[in-house]
């Protein structure tokens, strides 16, 4: 992608309000949710988990603990994904983590017995001194996977709105996370939007650069 096609991309993209029902082609879809699972994270910790609602039942099983004013972006998108993350980082997701990272190869030519995931224990023991400085940081970590999903969202031409209307201790209690040591931080709307969708005529507004970026010198 050239750099000028990135702009136009980030200048055309905005939060689709009104979806047509249209359903999404499932390669797409796919591709999105291979987007987030290669999505980065902090020490490579991945303590995400998605869970999507594509049809019609999935979907009004969920819809009870979406805001009012969020409804239709449900019931009328192709897709919607669930982010979760884990109440706890503990040792078998840490083992998983690792044994993953040396099936492909991570670590290659490092010397033998080298401890190669201390660094990671060590900063997830540094955010999960206190419950919630650790489910903060494991949010941050699902925002960063929802703002790739956006992008790449918009770069083969789904639209898509992030979703935080939402009663995420009922969506929590209907999808049974806390019984699997999971909690839902956000969701996201995938799908076709209307073509007189409110937010498509709207020009896209930033604070200027000079507002927002300052160069350190």
């Amino acid at each position: 992608m050239r750099t000028e096609e990135l702009l136009e991309l980030m200048k055309s993209r905005y939060t689709t309000k009104h979806y047509s029902g249209e359903k999404i082609p499932r390669e797409k879809l796919e591709a999105l949710l291979e987007v987030l699972r290669l999505s980065p994270s902090s020490v490579n910790s991945q303590p995400w988990h998605f869970f999507v609602a594509s049809s019609d039942e999935a979907k009004a099983k969920i819809l009870p603990a979406i805001l009012d004013f969020n409804r239709e972006r449900v019931t009328l998108a192709s897709d919607v994904v669930v982010f979760a993350v884990r109440e706890e980082i503990g040792p078998e997701h840490l083992k998983a983590l690792l044994e993953q990272e040396l099936a492909d190869g991570r670590y290659a030519g490092l010397p033998a017995g080298t401890d190669y995931d201390a660094g990671r224990r060590h900063f997830v023991d540094l955010h999960q001194k206190e419950r919630r400085d650790g489910f903060a940081w494991e949010t941050a970590q699902a925002y960063i996977a929802q703002g790739f999903l956006l992008m790449a969202a918009a770069a083969i031409g789904v639209d898509s709105t992030p979703i935080e209307g939402a009663d995420f201790e009922m969506l929590d209690r209907i999808l049974g996370l806390r019984e699997k040591g999971l909690r839902s931080v956000v969701a996201v709307s995938l799908g076709v939007r209307r073509p007189n969708d409110s937010n498509a005529s709207r020009p896209k507004s930033r604070l200027p650069r000079e507002a927002v970026v300052t160069e350190i010198r």
